[in-house]
């Protein structure tokens, strides 16, 4: 009896950069319980492995993801997209604590965006596709994008996507500032192995306080924010990465950081 195939592919294309590759082509990427549980492990992995310090999360050329998969929710009905096992994994890739990247390339819709939402970066080639199309099927999105994409891109352009269930370009996309930078079409995971590179040469304790500190704007408080800010760069200048990277400056020469 044949196994199943991996439905997420973990390779190295770089030193200390991890690329997870989506592998459900069959079904456009679609978001089964499966799949989400194989990412949230992936990420787990990458989280303990102190080898990794970037991961790069792709689909395909054609499509990114198409979103849930819906044959599951004609089956199972909402407890297919409501299930603990579900929004644990979800939990684990919204808690990722390293630097992710979404290289995305054609469509970007429904569960996939929200997948996308998750990212710390967006690289989109020219030809992708964002949109919330679930409310074409009688449903509204459930795994975050009424909050998280009110909250990139403001009231009135998560309105025109979720009620319409229109998608947008990925200039418009950019504009909105769900999308950091836009490439030709084919070009979006090589640029984004090129900023995980950039990054996996930093201290990592420091990219992680560093995110911690960003994310933090969108669930606090400004005064709360800014404390929380203080106490990471107070955390920050602990380690010795820190003295390494002051060292290398004053001496001229390249950092060599450790992560500790």
């Amino acid at each position: 009896m044949n196994a199943k195939p991996d439905l997420i592919l973990w390779t190295s294309p770089l030193p200390h950069v991890v690329l997870l590759t989506l592998n459900r082509a069959s079904k456009r990427n679609a978001l089964s319980n499966d799949l989400i549980a194989e990412l949230a492990a992936a990420l787990c992995k990458a989280t303990l492995d102190d080898d990794v310090r970037c991961v790069v999360l792709r689909g395909s050329d054609a499509f990114f993801s198409a979103g849930a998969d819906i044959k599951e929710m004609r089956q199972r009905g909402f407890e297919a997209v409501d299930n603990s096992a579900r929004r644990s994994a979800w939990r684990d890739i919204a808690n990722f604590p390293k630097p992710l990247i979404a290289a995305v390339e054609g469509i970007c819709f429904g569960g996939g965006h929200e997948l996308a939402l998750l990212a710390d970066i967006v690289i989109a080639g020219e030809g992708a596709a964002f949109g919330q199309p679930e409310i074409n099927i009688g449903i509204l999105p459930g795994d975050g994008a009424t909050q998280r994409l009110t909250r990139v891109a403001g009231k009135s352009l998560a309105m025109l996507m979720i009620l319409t269930g229109q998608s947008i370009s990925a200039r418009a996309a950019h504009q909105a500032g769900l999308v950091a930078e836009v490439t030709a079409d084919g070009k979006a995971q090589s640029r984004a192995l090129e900023v995980a590179e950039i990054i996996a040469h930093k201290p990592p304790r420091s990219i992680e306080l560093a995110k911690a500190a960003v994310l933090a704007a969108y669930q606090t408080t400004l005064d709360a924010g800014l404390e929380f800010e203080r106490q990471a760069i107070r955390h920050a200048f602990t380690t010795s990465d820190q003295q390494e990277g002051m060292n290398a400056f004053f001496e001229k020469r390249s950092p060599s950081y450790r992560g500790n």
